[in-house]
């Protein structure tokens, strides 16, 4: 490749705090991205990023307030324990309680996204996994599971546990009768990973409904997923949708 060619990669940081407030900024952007393209349903639904420092402490969107309004000075800093060590915000107690446990039994995972996005719940609800019936699904293939229980809102450590448990080292894992959860490296590989299986969640149904699928074959399922499936494909697919909401809206840095 020419040596002047633009071509980006995840930023290294000389400081702590220079990789908390990278973090932070883009925990803000992904959830306005969330709010876009209409992943909330009333309260429901977080993204969180581990603090770079106080490793068992991790950032998230404030309860009660719209995706598409959060702001970096929104967000709120909890504890191992659910205590809001920063922020003027409560936080809600399921986005503790899934991912809390998430990022204990995945200290690989930066970052974990979950919302009640509307195909997310509808393949949810057939309690099926995705097939690898196109390119883009293929990034899934065999790196996300089914967590085919539901015993209401999660509000315990217990069934947090029972999710993580789920996720096991896997990328994803669909909720029965409740959503999609993402795990990644970045905030930005975490929040990609969400709105492409959203998306693949939409064309498994539509296809599904129109007549019988045609199957990518295992083997190049998984050349594909070797192709497309690791947390730099991610992070690289999801920075022009990051570009576009700082341009759109660059109040969220506030």
């Amino acid at each position: 490749m020419p040596a002047d060619l633009i071509f980006r990669l995840p930023p290294s940081f000389d400081t702590v705090e220079e990789e908390r407030r990278h973090r932070k900024e883009r925990l803000a952007a992904a959830l306005r991205i969330f709010g876009k393209l209409g992943f909330e349903e009333g309260v429901a639904g977080h993204i969180t990023a581990r603090d770079p420092e106080r490793t068992d402490h991790f950032w998230v969107n404030p309860f009660g307030m719209s995706f598409k309004h959060v702001k970096v000075s929104d967000l709120v800093l909890v504890d191992h324990r659910g205590t809001v060590v920063e922020g003027r915000y409560p936080v809600n107690q399921a986005a503790f309680v899934i991912h809390s446990t998430i990022h204990r039994a995945r200290p690989d995972a930066v970052a974990a996204a979950h919302s009640h996005s509307t195909y997310g719940r509808a393949l949810s609800a057939l309690g099926r996994r995705l097939e690898p019936i196109t390119q883009d699904v293929c990034a899934f293939y065999q790196d996300h599971t089914l967590f085919d229980d539901y015993t209401g809102l999660v509000t315990d450590l217990e069934e947090g546990e029972r999710i993580a448990a789920a996720l096991g080292p896997h990328k994803a894992v669909i909720l029965r009768n409740h959503g999609l959860l993402t795990v990644g490296s970045t905030v930005d590989a975490a929040a990609w990973w969400f709105i492409t299986m959203e998306r693949s969640c939409q064309v498994q149904l539509l296809a599904q409904a129109a007549g019988p699928t045609v199957p990518i074959s295992p083997e190049n399922a998984a050349l594909t997923y070797r192709q497309i499936g690791n947390d730099l494909a991610g992070w690289v697919n999801y920075q022009p949708l990051h570009d576009q909401i700082i341009r759109e809206q660059p109040d969220l840095f506030d």
